[in-house]
């Protein structure tokens, strides 16, 4: 007699002594998941554990990662330039005194990552 798993066309292996079933995640291609995406991650597997094990089960989990990652970095360029347009910082004030400037552009990022951190990552 067949079990379930056999009669939904299901394979095992023979490891030792056991019989272990053949699974493999679906959509198995390679997500490239940087620093927001592991942050994601880590918030979906520690506060919103029912939508981590669904999304995990589904194989879309990885997916959706990338598709975090992927946005939040767009986004992060596209507000640190609008913001630093809007706040009148130029090549110019690069050249007269760069540590302004870095500081100024240090700041610009560090408000344009919290506030896409909060629509994407932690919402």
């Amino acid at each position: 007699m067949k079990s379930t798993f056999e009669q939904m066309g299901g394979t095992y292996r023979q490891e030792g002594d056991y019989l272990l079933p053949n699974l493999a995640l679906p959509n198995s291609q390679d997500y490239q998941i940087g620093k927001y995406g592991l942050l994601r991650w880590s918030y979906l597997k520690n506060h919103r554990k029912s939508i981590y094990t669904a999304m995990f089960l589904d194989g879309t989990l990885y997916q959706h990662l990338a598709e975090i990652d992927r946005s939040c970095n767009e986004r992060i360029e596209l507000m640190t330039r609008l913001m630093a347009k809007r706040e009148g910082v130029t090549e110019a004030q690069k050249e007269s005194d760069q540590m302004a400037w870095v500081g100024h552009m240090n700041s610009i990022k560090s408000r344009a990552e919290e506030i896409i951190l909060a629509e994407l990552v932690y919402s």
